[in-house]
């Protein structure tokens, strides 16, 4: 019978913590990946680390000399040490084994693939932090600031990082100690039983926030948090051509995150209100002018004003059917994103068409009403 506890050089005693350090140390150091490895003593290190990190499979081991449930066999090893059975479909359950003989508890599985990437001198995960929210506000602006871009200020209401103890949630002078949840990992496993067997999952320790660390003296402002209610402002700059429902996102500029955790994205959505002359249909602009009886019957050019300001001369060929619309290329939209330099753009520019509302003397002149009677 296999010595599990003197494989990995402990103690029949010892806690979970010293059997997790001492395989993660033996299994960093007889990795086959590493120059100077030891295949053998690395598989017989993790048989003895899923024994013994299993309470239900340590006790049946310190009780029987091993760790079989009854009607199950012994573990198979196959790639890079790590067990599994190759004749069980995935979804299957023999003993502790769940699909493909992973061992139930997830823990165990972390544990060791990090092993593994230390041995190939990756370091392990990262601690993970509660990174602020995203944020979506509107933000309205008038037709001619979409026609020429337009700079905005903009101020609301969220999280924002404590000043007093610069996002930290501590006195960082008061010192910190080892949080008594997590042991300074951390992250705490939680574990369940299934039908299946049992299962294990990490999660991040809500205690310390992932640090590890708990402060001797938490923030007053904050109340350790890191972050207080606030007003932001942002200076954003809205291009030529955007279209009413258009998202800008704006990095880093939402929801300050817990102890200096980063800052979620702010996401301003355009609404653009609608204009009393202008009509906009994609890049083009529609325009309906009014004109009188007489401009109709003997004018043969109107001059008309533009969004931006500008005065456009409109020829009309005789015999111009009123109920038809002019095409007047160029003084549309822009293309989003294009300058807003009429000519340097010409081809990406969308187009005015104008279209006339002819209207019906509320009063007729006795002269003109003759004279209209013998054009008849």
């Amino acid at each position: 019978m296999k010595d599990f506890y003197k494989i990995l050089g402990l103690h029949k005693g010892a806690t979970e913590e010293e059997i997790k350090k001492a395989y993660r140390k033996m299994a960093h150091e007889y990795h086959p990946d590493k120059k100077g490895g030891d295949e053998k003593r690395f598989k017989e290190v993790n048989e003895a680390y899923q024994v013994l990190s299993n309470k239900e499979k340590r006790a049946n081991y310190d009780r029987f000399g091993t760790a079989d449930f009854p009607g199950g066999g012994g573990p198979a090893y196959g790639w890079g040490g790590f067990p599994f059975h190759g004749n069980e479909p995935f979804g299957s359950a023999q003993g502790e084994s769940f699909g493909f003989g992973f061992p139930g508890d997830a823990g165990d599985i972390g544990d060791i693939f990090d092993a593994f990437f230390e041995g190939l001198g990756v370091k392990p995960r990262r601690k993970s932090y509660s990174r602020g929210a995203d944020l979506e506000i509107s933000e309205v602006i008038t037709l001619e600031d979409a026609l020429h871009g337009v700079t905005k200020k903009i101020q609301f209401k969220t999280f924002i990082k404590c000043e007093t103890c610069g996002g930290e949630g501590a006195e960082l002078s008061a010192g910190t100690k080892i949080c008594e949840k997590c042991g300074g990992q951390g992250e705490v496993k939680e574990s369940r039983k299934t039908f299946f067997g049992s299962f294990s999952q990490v999660k991040t320790c809500g205690q310390c926030y992932a640090t590890g660390k708990i402060p001797n003296k938490i923030c007053r402002s904050c109340g350790g948090v890191g972050r207080v209610k606030g007003e932001k402002e942002v200076t954003i700059n809205i291009l030529p051509g955007v279209s009413s429902g258009q998202l800008i996102q704006v990095q880093g500029a939402g929801e300050s995150g817990e102890r200096g955790a980063s800052q979620g994205d702010l996401y301003v959505r355009i609404v653009i209100k609608p204009h009393h002359l202008f009509k906009r249909e994609g890049q083009n602009l529609l325009l309906r002018h009014d004109i009188d009886l007489v401009q109709a019957l003997l004018k043969d050019e109107i001059l008309i004003t533009g969004l931006r300001g500008n005065k456009i001369k409109v020829s009309l060929t005789p015999g111009f059917n009123f109920a038809e619309s002019v095409k007047i290329a160029g003084e549309g939209m822009p293309r989003f994103g294009g300058h807003d330099s009429f000519g340097s753009t010409e081809g990406k520019r969308g187009d005015l068409f104008l279209s006339f509302n002819v209207l019906k003397p509320s009063k007729m002149d006795p002269k003109l009403k003759k004279l209209l009677d013998e054009m008849r």
